[in-house]
């Protein structure tokens, strides 16, 4: 008998990416999504925080004024107070996390004794950009405002303005969180109605509490 010739062997062997039945098992690339925290979270939260903070203020003062004009002027208000707050604090916020990641990249290096301290372009990348995440915050609250201030804006039967503004709001919370499990891959009908309930919630709380302080005279 011959000797086993264990190179000849070798080639036979299967390659290290075929399965027990030889099939080839191919390489799959998967998105990393979360690529997309840093302005995704900012403009889902703005957009959400804009429509239901605008709707409530609105809603809440529509408690104890009935006329047009008042219940803009306090959506307009809140907009343009609302999309300050958010940019400065998304702003502040962000720039702490970058400051944060920055410093613990230098402590890598410095343990590694590296004198020169160089971030190469796949490491800038990943860190947080807070001027984009500001931008992306005050920009969606704009937009999510937009959204209960529109459905007022022409209609001046106060029973009527409300069930407007409450539906309209409705609407754009469910497309909201759609929107935003969709590019999170989460579970849409659970996301949606997580936010429309959340939603439901506020403006009603807001009303009640404003109705019932109104009512006593304060």
């Amino acid at each position: 008998m011959d000797p086993v010739n264990l190179n000849e062997t070798n080639k036979t062997l299967p390659a290290v990416n075929d399965d027990i039945e030889g099939q080839k098992i191919e390489e799959v690339d998967v998105y990393d999504y979360s690529k997309r925290s840093q302005w995704l979270r900012a403009a889902v939260l703005g957009a959400n925080d804009g429509l239901l903070s605008t709707s409530a203020l609105m809603i809440g003062i529509g408690a104890v004024r009935k006329d047009v004009k008042t219940m803009i002027l306090t959506g307009i208000a809140g907009l343009v107070a609302g999309a300050c707050s958010m940019a400065i604090g998304e702003f502040v916020s962000v720039y702490s996390q970058y400051d944060i990641e920055v410093a613990q990249f230098k402590r890598e290096n410095r343990a590694k004794n590296v004198e020169k301290i160089t971030m190469d372009e796949a490491k800038k990348e990943k860190l947080p950009n807070p001027f984009q995440a500001a931008a992306a915050s005050a920009f969606a609250f704009a937009i999510g405002a937009l959204v209960p201030l529109l459905a007022a804006a022409f209609i001046y039967d106060y029973h009527v303005r409300l069930g407007v503004v409450v539906v309209a709001v409705s609407v754009a919370l469910l497309g909201f969180g759609g929107v935003g499990a969709f590019l999170r891959r989460a579970p849409l009908v659970k996301s949606s109605l997580r936010v429309l309930i959340g939603g439901w919630l506020a403006m009603g709380i807001t009303f009640g509490l404003t109705k019932l302080i109104g009512s006593t005279g304060v």
